[in-house]
């Protein structure tokens, strides 16, 4: 089981998202006050959306937020199953963060390339405020995937044969996602429950090689957790 971690169970996927939406504005305040900017990694997903649905109709202080993200598939830019566009059409269209300050990862430039190319932003960027992860079924988070061999000290990896369409992705790797002041993983559904069981007995996963310094919060719905 993940040592370093803190599991809030909510009865519904709702309950899930509203609770990380308040614990984002929250660090957001404590990062801007302690230094001026808060960085925060955005995962994909249909819980992460709940988050930015919330989050589109806040008051926060936008223009010192800058947003990156956890991983993107080789698609086309407008492509509707880009993590960017979800994101952009559910949160960061409705908010003032300049767009300066969202460093989309360039995945429509194939994989070498858009990994390239995303190390370099990763690495000005390091440490994040906050990180947020989904996981799916099969353990995967971002775009780590079991069985899959990265380069431990790459910053972000140009990911192949993905179990998932489409195959090629890019991937902020586990050592930069746990380069982090805070690590919220949302995981909701019942077709969660294996893979979180196996998650707590300790197995092999991609979920549990992001080990930040802090506590991971694991924010889960009952159909996930129900063990």
């Amino acid at each position: 089981m993940q040592q370093n971690s803190r599991w809030h169970i909510m009865e519904t996927a709702d309950q899930v998202a509203l609770a990380v939406y308040e614990q984002i504005l929250k660090a957001a305040e404590k990062a801007i006050s302690d230094h001026g900017t808060f960085k925060l990694v955005l995962a994909g997903g249909s819980t992460p959306e709940k988050v930015y649905r919330l989050l589109a109709e806040a008051k926060a202080d936008w223009f010192k937020w800058s947003i990156y993200y956890g991983d993107e598939r080789c698609l086309p830019v407008d492509h509707k199953d880009r993590n960017s566009l979800m994101a952009v059409e559910s949160f960061l269209k409705h908010v003032a963060i300049p767009e300066a300050q969202i460093f989309t990862i360039p995945a429509e430039l194939g994989p070498d390339l858009g990994a390239k190319e995303y190390q370099a932003v990763v690495a000005a960027a390091l440490p994040f405020d906050m990180v947020l992860l989904g996981m799916g079924e099969d353990g995967h988070t971002a775009s780590l995937f079991p069985g899959h061999i990265n380069q431990a000290d790459e910053l972000a990896h140009a990911i192949y044969n993905s179990p998932k369409p489409p195959p090629e992705r890019v991937s902020i790797s586990a050592k930069a996602l746990s380069d982090t002041e805070h690590l919220i993983f949302l995981v909701t559904g019942a077709n969660k429950q294996d893979a979180v069981k196996g998650w707590r007995a300790g197995d092999d996963l991609p979920v549990a090689t992001i080990v930040p310094a802090n506590p991971i919060d694991i924010y889960i719905d009952q159909a996930a957790y129900d063990i």
